[in-house]
């Protein structure tokens, strides 16, 4: 922070979060700002003050003298841009086109003139750059870049929203020829060279029904004296995908697969994605392998590390895999329950070590053949899942400790080492102060230790909540709430440990078809058993490689919950009028949010169509309480709702209590 004593002005740089009202925030950082008494509250940037600044741009600010209030500011330069294409409808006013763009977090419509239309007319979803913004008195003024189709049309929404978040549903046509290329050479016998053989060791996989790319195998061998050895196989992505090859640059860019409802707009070409790279049953396929020697007591004995060939026996769904782990007639029933007893004594070790457990309930639509939602069901997880998960839990972390730099026992580094991990800090004390406050405000009993809520209390009371499988109706909202507590998991060459899981080194091995660090870090393990140096003049590009893949991850993830929110409240839009159960999953000034309980389809019910009282926000209780009748709604109550409307431009439902 910059103190000019001549004319008191504070100028800051920071990142500016935008409100659905159009009111700036901006976080700052740095050990000068950290200082700053303001450092707890984010200055506050009216609309007026915002001098063009966009949701995630990089700003200067210039702070106002402090009053009693908020701090407040106003932009004073825009340092660089996080965005400057949009997605939204075209529109005709008074013989003007502009996009009314789909990101609510713009506040602003963009002014298309003829020239910039791009063949594309009023009523047409366009896909739109900003070209020109400097006075913050006009609008921004853009070029039409592609024209998507009709508004409300599967296909084109879909498109929209991966597009909106940086992924262009097309690959390269360079691309694709390389793949292309790649799948008619195929396997040769000069690519098995080297490799240790399990094509006779029995192997398999488990995945969704709806799977089309396998990325990781097990295999199963009874060595006796109650041991095993468990190999967990993983697609030889960076065989196929060499350093600086058009397949490379492209998945570097895109950092990741993204997988919306009805579709999966994938990292690489599907000639790899879903033929060659992927574990299909009954057919050779070349792979990077993590292989352990385990006991009865799911101890590792031994590890082994390289490349291998494997023929898979079988293609398990989670469902089949779960049925042969409980019948005694199912296939590899036997070696099924083996595993699985063993899974469980991994996952009680995770959590006696630290690890939070935080699995949610998902949903999964059902679509007819126009991607129009039918029904909405829960997704089942079973054992078979929690199988699947601490193996490749087990591989991830054995491969991060083997790539880590070594150390004696005085903590001395004796042998360098270089790896993408894959890091989540420990919650910050505010956050973990809110969610302390939160939680004893529904009556729960919580302590902090050094500014912490100790895992295992978190655990203790998750379980609470849900007893004999069954959940209570808090269970969600009390998810939610510890979830957003969390800081997010990033991709880092600097380890500082997993928070979450309880490992001192994790990272990222086991899905290279769909994730950019795990190639990396088959590259790299590949290197550390062929002694091959890693310079550390490569530090810096890896780290600028994990930061975008950490952004890419964050872009795909908003992609797929738009997916969703879409679906949710066009399955909705179907039952307008028709009357739910639901539980209450938020609480504001404005209304309460309720997420119906089957569909988890959340609306708001607006404090304005509450007419039985005057309702009043009592932030400190988070509950709003009738004045008159003394009616109190509080997070995790059950009510029953009626659909009002919807809105799926703004991908809003709209309930009313009954």
């Amino acid at each position: 922070m910059k103190n000019q004593k001549n004319n008191h002005i504070n100028k800051l740089e920071g990142i500016i979060s935008i409100s659905a009202k159009g009111t700036g925030y901006v976080t700052t950082s740095g050990e000068k700002i950290k200082q700053s008494k303001q450092n707890k509250e984010d200055p506050e940037i009216d609309s007026k003050h915002l001098n063009t600044a966009m949701h995630g741009d990089l700003v200067e600010i210039i702070l106002h003298p402090k009053g009693k209030n908020r701090q407040t500011a106003e932009v004073s330069k825009i340092i660089t841009r996080a965005k400057t294409r949009f997605t939204g409808v075209l529109e005709l006013e008074n013989g003007t086109l502009f996009l009314n763009p789909d990101d609510t977090k713009m506040y602003t419509d963009i002014l298309v003139e003829d020239k910039m239309i791009n063949g594309a007319k009023a009523g047409d979803k366009v896909f739109v750059e900003i070209i020109s913004w400097t006075d913050a008195r006009k609008a921004p003024e853009g070029k039409v870049i592609k024209v998507l189709g009709r508004p409300g049309d599967n296909n084109v929404e879909m498109q929209s929203i991966a597009i909106e978040k940086g992924f262009d549903p097309q690959l390269p046509q360079k691309v694709e020829n390389e793949a292309t290329e790649i799948k008619k050479r195929g396997i040769k016998e000069d690519d098995y060279a080297g490799r240790r053989d399990f094509r006779k060791t029995l192997t398999f996989t488990i995945d969704p029904s709806d799977a089309k790319d396998f990325d990781d195998a097990i295999s199963f061998k009874e060595l006796g004296k109650d041991e095993y050895e468990i190999g967990v196989h993983i697609a030889d992505v960076s065989h196929y995908v060499k350093v600086g090859s058009a397949l490379d640059l492209e998945a570097r860019e895109r950092g990741t697969s993204v997988y919306l409802v009805d579709r999966t707009i994938p990292m690489l070409p599907e000639e790899l994605s879903n033929d060659l790279c992927s574990l299909v049953p009954n057919k050779d396929r070349l792979t990077m392998s993590a292989v352990f020697v385990i006991d009865k007591n799911a101890r590792v004995k031994s590890e082994w590390y390289g490349r291998t060939i494997i023929h898979s026996d079988k293609r398990f769904t989670y469902e089949e895999a779960e049925k042969s782990i409980k019948s005694p007639h199912a296939p590899l029933h036997k070696e099924l329950s083996i595993l699985n007893n063993l899974a469980k004594l991994l996952t009680i070790e995770r959590f006696k070590k630290g690890a939070i457990s935080l699995d949610q309930e998902e949903v999964k639509f059902v679509l007819d053949e126009k991607g129009v939602p039918l029904k909405v069901i829960k997704k089942e997880r079973g054992d078979s899942n929690r199988l699947i998960e601490e193996f490749m839990l087990l591989a991830n972390k054995k491969v991060a400790e083997i790539l880590s730099p070594k150390k004696d026992k005085k903590n001395h580094i004796q042998e360098e080492g270089i790896s993408i991990y894959r890091v989540h800090d420990l919650p910050s004390r505010e956050k973990m102060e809110d969610l302390a406050f939160f939680l004893r405000s529904l009556g729960y009993k919580i302590s902090l230790i050094n500014g912490i809520i100790p895992s295992h209390e978190i655990n203790k009371l998750l379980k609470s909540l849900s007893k004999d499988g069954k959940k209570s109706t808090m269970s969600d909202t009390v998810h939610r709430a510890v979830i957003r507590s969390m800081a997010k998991a990033i991709y880092s060459t600097k380890n500082i440990g997993h928070y979450g899981l309880a490992f001192e080194h994790y990272t990222h091995f086991t899905s290279p078809i769909r994730r950019y660090p795990d190639i990396m870090v088959h590259r790299l393990l590949t290197a550390f058993l062929t002694k091959h140096k890693v310079g550390k003049e490569k530090i810096l590009e890896y780290e600028k490689l994990a930061r975008i893949s950490s952004e890419q991850e964050k872009r795909a993830s908003d992609a797929e919950r738009a997916s969703i929110k879409y679906k949710q409240v066009e399955y909705m839009s179907k039952h307008t009028g028709k009357h739910f159960e639901g539980v209450i999953s938020g609480i504001t000034e404005w209304g309460i949010y309720v997420e119906e309980i089957e569909t988890k389809c959340e609306g708001l019910v607006r404090v304005r169509d509450m007419k039985d009282d005057f309702y009043i926000f009592n932030e400190k209780k988070l509950e709003l309480l009738g004045q008159k009748k003394k009616n109190r709604y509080r997070l995790g109550d059950r009510v029953k709702i009626k659909v009002k409307g919807t809105d799926l431009e703004r991908k809003t439902i709209d309930y009313v209590l009954i």
